[in-house]
């Protein structure tokens, strides 16, 4: 079933598409304002070792009612909140599946199996729950992550591409349409709790993909990628030099760019015990500031990460909203770019001209902020100190794979990355050990495929193939001995082999999408060991 691929942003509407989908809408409430002073005692009494479980449950009576009840049964003697909760809510686990994982069968075989495993559908949408319903199906990453996440999405298409599975392009192609159609842009993930703020923006790069593949053709979601850029520039207009607003930043020579942002400055629902402990650490800032800093952190997609913290600071120094991303301004040149081409294919050459010249700026406002001469490479711009970062970052890969550095600048790049995080196992996230699962000694794919296919653009292919084949032997290595594929990898050698990788707020996830994909996609290139 697919939406109408050609329509005026907003049409769409969530009830219909609930409708459409034949499943209840998604509750207009989040589970902190559906369930008040409930919400509060469940996360800050641990009810579930996981703050992630409860705002995923699916209540078994009108929310009203529970709360009514909870309000009029709490101070009683005997009142057993971890009881109540458990009668009144259905904790959502993975759906049922006869897949197991054959020790005997081949890794590539392996992933093809897993994409229905991990697919969700429609009808799977509860009444009040926090899942936005969605037209189409949709593959999930896995694990605890039992929803579609944005950028996650886009490395998991490139392997259902590598896979076959157009049905699957499909329906993801018609579900991001759908939430920029409704929302105006994407959430991090199809949760009424995630509407606060998007991830990486990378719908044009699916929308190329889309098109490479044959899939369906990219024009029609112009209208869909204006909108997107809409909602990464609002706020931009009447800034003063050295002024931001929300995702924008205008530099002290008047120029623009973008960092991440999050419209809410309350704890995660998700995370919520952990960011009041984490906003406790820090009593010099107020709880509102360091909870905006991790929200925005995660809407970056590195959470958490000591990209975003003072230099030797640990989370609760975290401030993501002072930082100019390299990343982030990539994937906006790449997205205005898009819109450039597409404008000019459908004959509109007034929106074509402008928004080259919008990309044409950013470009040289990224040279001006974000080029480090003596580094070689894109960094990280620190508004606080006025300064680039100059530790090394896999994110400095991401204007290799948009395709606008020189190739100078993509030679020396490498050179960075071969110097400062190429490891054993494959390419690594920073140079700092900090506890955190965006930083040393982890890998993660999303890295190493942007930093293979950027080198590979400017015919850097020994750097390209270095890589890869490092990666592939990690994955490689631990499917070998535990039969699966995880969310993250030790790439450093610690001498205990390859295993999978640790930190953050969260234990290892099995599944995993993104892993699935990228996997997928490098074998497709033909590993003889692996596949």
């Amino acid at each position: 079933m697919s939406i109408p691929r050609v329509q005026d942003p907003g049409l769409e509407t969530e009830a219909h598409a609930a409708r459409v989908a034949g499943v209840a809408p998604a509750d207009p409430l989040s589970p902190a304002e559906r369930y008040g002073e409930l919400f509060e005692a469940v996360q800050l009494g641990r009810v579930f070792d996981d703050s992630k479980t409860f705002v995923d449950c699916v209540p078994l009576a009108h929310p009203d009612a529970i709360l009514a009840e909870y309000r009029a049964r709490r101070d009683q003697d005997g009142f057993d909140l971890v009881r109540f909760v458990g009668e009144r809510f259905q904790v959502v686990r993975p759906p049922p599946s006869d897949y197991v994982s054959d020790p005997d069968q081949p890794l590539l075989a392996h992933i093809d199996g897993l994409w229905d495993v991990l697919t969700r559908h429609p009808r799977e949408h509860r009444p009040f729950s926090t899942l936005l319903p969605l037209p189409c199906a949709y593959v999930v990453p896995g694990g605890r992550f039992g929803e579609l996440y944005y950028w996650d999405s886009f490395f998991t298409m490139e392997g259902l591409a590598a896979s076959g599975r157009h049905d699957l392009l499909h329906d993801m192609a018609d579900n991001f349409a759908w939430l920029i159609d409704h929302y105006g842009h994407v959430p991090n993930g199809n949760r009424s709790y995630y509407l606060s703020r998007s991830q990486p923006p990378v719908f044009a790069l699916m929308v190329e993909l889309f098109e490479r593949h044959g899939v369906c053709e990219a024009l029609p979601y112009l209208p869909r990628l204006l909108r997107e850029h809409e909602f990464w520039m609002r706020g931009c207009e009447g800034l003063g030099h050295g002024e931001a607003s929300q995702h924008c930043v205008r530099m002290d020579d008047g120029r623009l760019l973008n960092r991440y942002w999050d419209a809410s400055d309350r704890p995660r629902e998700e995370e919520y015990l952990e960011d009041i402990t984490t906003a406790r650490a820090q009593s010099a800032r107020p709880q509102a500031e360091v909870c905006r800093e991790l929200r925005a952190a995660a809407a970056s997609g590195w959470d958490f990460s000591s990209r975003w913290c003072d230099e030797g600071g640990d989370l609760s120094s975290t401030r993501t909203t002072t930082f100019v991303p390299v990343d982030l301004n990539a994937f906006l040149h790449a997205l205005e770019t898009q819109i450039a081409d597409l404008s000019r294919k459908s004959g509109d050459a007034r929106t074509a001209e402008r928004y080259q010249a919008i990309a044409d700026a950013r470009r040289a406002a990224m040279l001006r902020w974000l080029w480090d001469e003596p580094a070689g490479v894109f960094a990280d711009f620190d508004l606080k100190l006025g300064a680039r970062r100059t530790w090394p970052c896999a994110a400095v890969a991401v204007p290799l794979y948009v395709g606008l550095a020189t190739h100078e600048q993509a030679a020396r790049t490498v050179e960075a990355l071969r110097g400062g995080l190429l490891q054993r196992g494959g390419l690594g996230t920073t140079g700092i050990d900090s506890g955190e699962q965006w930083d040393a000694p982890n890998g993660w794919a999303p890295l190493q495929w942007m930093a293979i296919e950027g080198a590979r653009r400017y015919g850097l292919d020994g750097f390209a193939d270095e890589v890869r084949r490092r990666w592939l032997a990690t994955v490689g290595d631990v499917y070998r001995r535990e039969h699966k594929l995880v969310e993250k990898y030790v790439v450093a050698d610690t001498g205990d082999g390859a295993m999978g990788g640790g930190g953050g707020e969260y234990p290892l996830q099995d599944g995993f999408g993104w892993t699935n994909g990228v996997t997928r996609r490098l074998l497709g290139e033909g590993d003889s060991v692996l596949t």
